[in-house]
């Protein structure tokens, strides 16, 4: 039987009366690089956002490690939604210490999560200074401070140049290597098709497909035909 770190079951969320979640069942299995994909505006967001804690489901349930979901799965969850959250006149040692502060960890994870993202280097350059990639590898440097089996990234590559892209995809690939579980949102079917072993497709707000990579599969052609049949089930 295979395990999964996240399942949500019927899990349903709108706002002002408009369904953005319609009955989302994820199962995400353990160790896997779990590939989110949708067009802008689909829901992926707001999905990543209740299993980050910020938002909450109108219905349904989501388990984590086969519990229901607390808070307290926090502390077993890294987290990069959107942009990254950095104090701009800081170094990258500085924005990671005021988080270590707040988690308790030992100083020498700074080190650790730095080398891992590559930025060891920068000494007192400061964090405004940076390109977008170095932002977005400092924000994953934050999210893996406090040693997560979970870690989301919602649209990582958004910005990045093609350079920026190659590091991050071998970035996540190497995370899943080591045991961590990667949830990747995105609308860009050629970035996951090369990092995702499994994917999720979301379309108004409906899960209209889910499963594992198959060799030789035509990810464009299914994404199509799942956001084709969902269109037409919203007009209907």
């Amino acid at each position: 039987m295979q395990d999964f770190i996240l399942e949500t079951r019927g899990v349903c969320k709108s706002f002002h009366g408009q369904m953005v979640l319609d009955h989302i069942s994820l199962m995400i299995p353990q160790g896997c690089v779990y590939g989110l994909l949708g067009p802008n505006g689909a829901g992926k967001s707001t999905l990543l956002k209740m299993f980050s804690g910020m938002l909450r489901p109108d219905e349904g349930e989501i388990l984590f490690e086969g519990e229901q979901w607390s808070r307290q799965c926090l502390v077993k969850t890294g987290v990069l939604i959107e942009q990254p959250s950095l104090y701009e006149n800081l170094t990258a040692r500085e924005n990671l210490e005021v988080r270590r502060l707040l988690l308790g960890e030992p100083r020498g994870r700074i080190d650790e999560v730095l080398d891992i993202v590559d930025l060891k280097d920068t000494k007192k350059k400061r964090a405004g200074q940076f390109s977008m990639g170095m932002k977005q590898r400092l924000g994953i440097a934050a999210a893996l401070l406090n040693h997560p089996r979970l870690l989301i990234l919602d649209e990582p590559t958004n910005g990045l140049d093609p350079f920026g892209i190659q590091e991050l995809r071998e970035l996540i690939r190497g995370f899943a290597a080591q045991g961590i579980t990667v949830i990747v949102s995105s609308h860009i079917l050629s970035e996951v098709e090369q990092i995702a072993n499994y994917i999720g497709i979301i379309s108004e707000g409906v899960l209209g497909y889910q499963g594992g990579m198959k060799q030789g599969e035509d990810l464009e052609q299914l994404f199509t035909e799942v956001v084709k049949k969902n269109r037409r089930k919203a007009i209907c």
